[in-house]
């Protein structure tokens, strides 16, 4: 199957399952079961007729594309199962069944296809599959799971995904689509069982997983569906705000990729539909659901718990609305830019869901803010929102509006959002980060070509921006769009401002409008990402700045080509990534197992504390890389590296989750260890307890990255003096090039 034809069944909501975030691939899991399949006959005298996969998923797909599924996908699946063990094609069979499994969910058949999925793991287990860690067997357990979820078979459904898990570990890349279905059905579960924390955190890992794989994620189906289940689960939990962020944000993807004609684009009507509805604004709700079930009719037909469940939300709907006096167009057609709806998943059906608008309702307490020429904010109080949120407001009230009216040739083809230095760009920044260098701010991104038609003249756009803003009791954030009110072009300063330092000024700017290039030239020293091929060059670039290339956010990528750039920065080659996990291997050997306790024998502390420094470095290095910046994204510069450690450590598939914690208590004990002994006249008897405790921890963090690396396959040894481990993980590294090997 090819990559185009891959990524379209493993959308972030299936086409042939509109109540699930995914169903996982049924051709891959035939191609993984082809090794194990029982092989045909060569006879042809006593073979029966073949059977065609690739046939068989192209006639599927034909089906759905002329929305006849409702009528005949059921009986082209029964009879496709009949004709694959005619022919005695185990693997192709598997093929039919996982599709079958995804058909009979969207049509609510649950009780017929508990009797699929026995079939499946039957087939499975007869052909070998259930004892490895192919492939075939996770997808071929991913969805069983789902079906038995969707069946309401919650404790078979969750022990099947956990097997799943086990085995996606060694069989799926990090980046693979098929680990964010697994972490999207996953939430799916835990909402269903009220356990909208963990429900959250895995559509979190989904989402990400699914913008690090991307393109260009401001066009991309699958994340957009993904933004509308985390903002139905944010429903649940009561974040209104953040749900409405989000199911907006799904929309908008389906409208910069021109997508709406898409089955998925239903779900994401009737997620925003959902979210409109627990703000109670009605109209907009029965507006949503309608287009959804418009869509939902003609992809899937009316027999199905999709349209049914759709039918009654709209109907709750239109009873609020009647109760609270609005009138809505019959049309029927959402129209409101800045309420866009989106698609998604799931559509809860639950009253209490749409009651969480309740808290909406209360009486609004604003704080105003307004900003100097530079930028820098003149505040009442301290902004009550991160610099993230407040960038896209500025954005979506401010810029895309004024990009629209004055540059409209241009509007297509301008990136715009806010990465590269600043506590902001890495989501970590609090009142404390407001003192200087904050206020509305973003960046416009332009090729060479546009920034030299338009570059300076938008620049001058932008500075002009009003800056002045207020910010509700519900954090949503409003600025006022008139001229600045004095002739210096300033507001009037309340004399708490926050200055812009002179790092973040000139070529060193931290907003406005950029050439790509540029930007990420002043970043890194590169416009574009080093090769593939080139990792001396990747070896010169320090984590903390290709974390500051690849954090933040992107609000608009109309043409993909900045995201592209930034995507390239992300991608840091497997043989690279080896060989710094090797380095970090090495110094956490030198400084945490050797040097350490040497030291603190011989009473030297500040040795010991120079020890401690390097070995909680390397070892927080080798978490981030171990987990795959790909993914996780790079480890940040010191001030934010254990924010960013605890935040990556709370993931629920996180590896060597418990490491960060640890380093933690190595560096409250150091102080101790390295100074609280004889020089303080307590004759080294204050430091004995810490120094062992310390002692203990960098052993255990030892063992635990060693059960890692043969978790990975990167070792065969159990040798927990990490130095010893550099061989067998340099083993893996597939370039002859010496610079990636220790001397």
């Amino acid at each position: 199957m090819d990559e185009e034809a891959l990524l379209k069944q493993f959308a972030a909501q299936f086409a042939h399952g509109p109540d699930d975030a995914d169903d996982t691939d049924a051709a891959a899991a035939a191609q993984g079961a082809d090794s194990t399949a029982n092989q045909v006959a060569d006879d042809a005298d006593q073979s029966p007729a073949t059977f065609d996969t690739q046939q068989f998923l192209n006639g599927l797909d034909a089906i759905f594309d002329r929305h006849t599924a409702a009528t005949e996908a059921g009986p082209y699946l029964e009879q496709a199962m009949v004709d694959a063990e005619n022919a005695g094609d185990e693997a192709g069979l598997l093929t039919v069944l996982n599709e079958t499994m995804g058909f009979y969910r969207s049509q609510g058949r649950h009780k017929e296809n508990q009797w699929i999925v026995q079939r499946a793991l039957e087939l499975a287990a007869r052909m070998g599959l259930t004892t490895g860690t192919s492939e075939a067997w996770a997808i071929t357990l991913i969805n069983c799971a789902t079906s038995m979820r969707a069946a309401k078979q919650y404790d078979q459904a969750e022990d099947l995904y956990h097997q799943a898990q086990s085995v996606c570990r060694h069989s799926l890349a990090p980046t693979d689509r098929r680990l964010a279905a697994l972490h999207n059905n996953l939430s799916m579960l835990y909402s269903e069982t009220n356990r909208p924390d963990k429900a959250e955190l895995e559509l979190r890992e989904a989402l990400r997983i699914i913008e690090a794989s991307s393109v260009n994620p401001d066009a991309d189906i699958d994340v957009s569906s993904s933004h509308t289940n985390l903002a139905l689960t944010l429903l649940t939990e009561h974040k209104l705000e953040d749900a409405h962020w989000h199911a907006a944000k799904a929309l908008e993807i389906y409208r910069t990729g021109h997508l709406e004609h898409s089955a998925h684009y239903a779900s994401a009507l009737a997620g925003f539909a959902q979210v409109c509805f627990a703000e109670r604004r009605y109209a907009d709700a029965v507006t949503g659901y309608r287009h959804a079930l418009a869509v939902i009719e003609e992809c899937y037909g009316k027999d199905t718990d999709y349209w049914r469940i759709t039918a009654d939300n709209l109907r709750q709907a239109e009873e609020a609305a009647a109760q609270a006096g609005v009138t809505v167009d019959n049309a029927g057609v959402a129209g409101d830019a800045g309420a866009l709806p989106q698609s998604g998943s799931r559509l809860p059906n639950s009253p209490a869901q749409g009651k969480t608008g309740a808290n909406a309702a209360s009486s609004p307490s604003t704080v105003s803010v307004s900003t100097g020429s530079a930028g820098a904010a003149e505040a009442v109080s301290a902004c009550p929102v991160s610099g993230l949120k407040l960038a896209r407001a500025f954005w979506t009230q401010m810029g895309k509006p004024m990009i629209a009216a004055k540059y409209p040739q241009y509007a297509g083809r301008i990136a715009a959002g806010l990465v590269g230095h600043g506590s902001e760009c890495y989501g970590f920044d609090d009142a404390y980060s407001q003192d200087h260098d904050f206020g509305p701010r973003f960046c416009l991104w332009l090729t060479d070509e546009d920034y030299a038609a338009i570059g300076e003249q938008l620049e001058v756009d932008y500075e002009a921006l009003p800056r002045k803003f207020s910010v509700d009791a519900q954090g949503r954030v409003t600025f006022e769009a008139h001229a600045r009110s004095d002739a210096s072009g300033a507001f009037p300063s309340a004399g708490a401002g926050s200055p812009v330092t002179p790092r973040a000024q000139g070529a060193n700017r931290r907003d406005g409008v950029f050439r790509i290039g540029d930007f990420f030239e002043s970043i890194t020293g590169y416009r574009t990402a080093p090769a593939q091929t080139a990792p001396h060059e990747w070896l010169m670039l320090q984590e903390s700045t290709l974390a500051a290339a690849t954090n933040g956010e992107v609000f608009a990528d109309p043409t993909g080509l900045f995201s592209k750039t930034r995507q390239g920065f992300k991608n840091m080659p497997d043989d690279v990534r080896l060989a710094l996990i090797s380095k970090r291997l090495g110094m956490i050997a030198q400084a945490g197992q050797y040097n350490l306790p040497r030291s603190l024998k011989r009473g030297d502390g500040a040795a010991a504390w120079l020890s401690i420094h390097e070995f909680v470095q390397a070892t927080a290095s080798l978490v981030f890389l171990v987990n795959v910046p790909m993914v996780v994204g790079y480890m940040p510069y010191y001030k934010w590296q254990f924010a960013a450690l605890r935040k990556l450590s709370g993931s629920m598939f996180a590896l060597l989750p418990n490491v960060g914690e640890q380093l933690e208590t190595v560096m409250r004990l150091s102080s101790a260890a390295c100074y609280g002994g004889a020089g303080f006249g307590e004759g080294g008897k204050g430091a004995a307890p810490a120094i062992e405790k310390i002692n203990d921890i960098v052993e255990q963090i030892a063992v635990d990255i060693v059960k890692e690396l043969k978790r990975e396959h990167l070792t065969t040894s159990g040798e927990t003096f990490l130095e010893w481990q550099r061989p067998y993980v340099e083993d893996h590294i597939a370039s002859d090039d010496p610079v990636l090997k220790s001397l």
